[in-house]
């Protein structure tokens, strides 16, 4: 196969199906969704099936328990995979909507409406159920998708990829809608950010060398982030019962996730209290501490703490802790090591947390809350594409408003300019 000719005609394919998609109706999108969601439950244990050749494969090569544990799919999480593609055919259709009309001296009206991007070009890594929640938040909002999924997950991105495809059949709408691309060749990756002819905006999800590889070689906008380097300070005034809860959520619910904690900072007059009480709780779920010298006189068994570990976004059950003098070395700290990702304040005073979300520069920053809520399910976006640490148009988790753009309209009634 040659990838550049292969590639170019599933830019050519996206660019014509997104015309189609960009002009239809509600209804029609939401039929074509709920066809994905019950192709999908249909053929749950095709899914499984292409799923178990993966992770097989995965374990031969060695992968990492992190990436194998994203890789997984079970039947909970195909149901939850159709769940999500329901859930986003019942969320309010951006596209067209028009906001912030107001009238003009002149006798115009001027306002904003919502429209699609165009060609979506999605690269990830390992997670098979991002093929579904990519694209039914493209299908919603207008959008064509073109995605491209780790050669680690092959098998069960193209069964997820058919029964796309064929709900998008039985609904008669293009097929180039989504496509999911056909082989694990690494050049159609370069190939693919490359179509700026085609496609509008790159998405890399995955690690941060794929992500560094995408930024670098696009020609397209990429809307990214590089690291989950996500941090809980636990404050002076802090209940400590919410602060421990909330520091074990963050850390051990998942350890593979881009919203986990990965250091925990605590004010220096409650350490002696608190460190010892959270360490235990480490502990005794095998967690690594890796510490600086105030913490580690109130932990047992705990690491001495290397530079390299403030900026290190372990994946996995690993946890670096530092003791800080208070609020002003807690926020220099995150604007140093972090990574504009998550970070959460646990407090009860109103003026700290105040200062807190005003001055930590993250693209979602938490009062008393688990990092782990950092997720287009959880704000309520019904999945998400990814998590943007742009400044740039979408931030956060990004999902149906992060893919449409805005144009403006204006009303008139025969007005000229004088």
């Amino acid at each position: 196969m040659n990838s550049s000719h292969y590639m170019t005609n599933l830019g050519e394919a996206a660019r014509q199906a997104s015309k189609t998609i960009a002009s239809a109706d509600t209804q029609t999108k939401d039929k074509a969704l709920v066809a994905i969601a019950d192709e999908l439950v249909a053929k749950q244990s095709d899914i499984l099936d292409a799923n178990a050749k993966d992770i097989k494969e995965a374990q031969k090569k060695g992968l990492a328990d992190a990436l194998i544990d994203r890789l997984t799919l079970t039947s909970e999480t195909v149901e939850n995979m159709a769940k999500g593609i329901v859930q986003i055919s019942e969320l309010p259709d951006p596209v067209g909507e028009i906001s912030d009309m107001r009238p003009r001296p002149s006798g115009i009206k001027v306002g904003k409406m919502r429209v699609p991007i165009g060609v979506i070009g999605m690269i990830y890594e390992s997670r098979p159920n991002v093929t579904a929640d990519a694209a039914g938040l493209c299908l919603k909002s207008g959008n064509a998708v073109i995605l491209r999924g780790g050669s680690e997950s092959f098998n069960s991105n193209q069964i997820i990829g058919q029964c796309i495809s064929t709900a998008l059949k039985t609904t008669n709408l293009p097929q180039g809608i989504v496509q999911v691309v056909k082989t694990t060749d690494r050049d159609a990756v370069g190939q693919l950010v490359t179509l700026k002819d085609y496609v509008d905006v790159i998405i890399p999800r995955g690690g941060k060398g794929l992500v560094e590889r995408v930024a670098k070689e696009s020609l397209i906008p990429v809307i990214k982030h590089l690291d989950g380097v996500c941090h809980v300070y636990v404050d002076k005034d802090a209940d400590l019962q919410k602060a421990l809860s909330i520091a074990d959520n963050a850390k051990t619910q998942r350890y593979g996730t881009c919203n986990t904690m990965e250091t925990l900072l605590i004010h220096e007059s409650i350490a002696p209290t608190f460190l010892p009480e959270i360490g235990k709780i480490l502990s005794e779920k095998n967690i690594e501490i890796r510490a600086d010298d105030a913490s580690r006189i109130h932990l047992l068994n705990a690491l001495n703490a290397e530079e390299s570990d403030w900026y290190e976004e372990y994946l996995a059950p690993i946890l670096a802790i530092k003791t800080v003098s208070g609020l002003d070395e807690a926020i220099q700290h995150i604007s140093k090591y972090g990574s504009q990702h998550t970070d959460a304040i646990v407090t009860e005073n109103e003026s700290a947390a105040s200062r807190f979300i005003r001055e930590v520069d993250s693209s979602s920053v938490m009062i008393n809350a688990s990092t782990r809520f950092a997720d287009g399910f959880e704000y309520g976006l019904g999945a998400e594409i990814g998590i943007s640490t742009n400044k740039l148009h979408a931030r956060g988790p990004v999902g149906l408003d992060g893919l449409t753009n805005l144009k403006w309209v204006v009303f008139g009634n025969g007005e000229i300019r004088t």
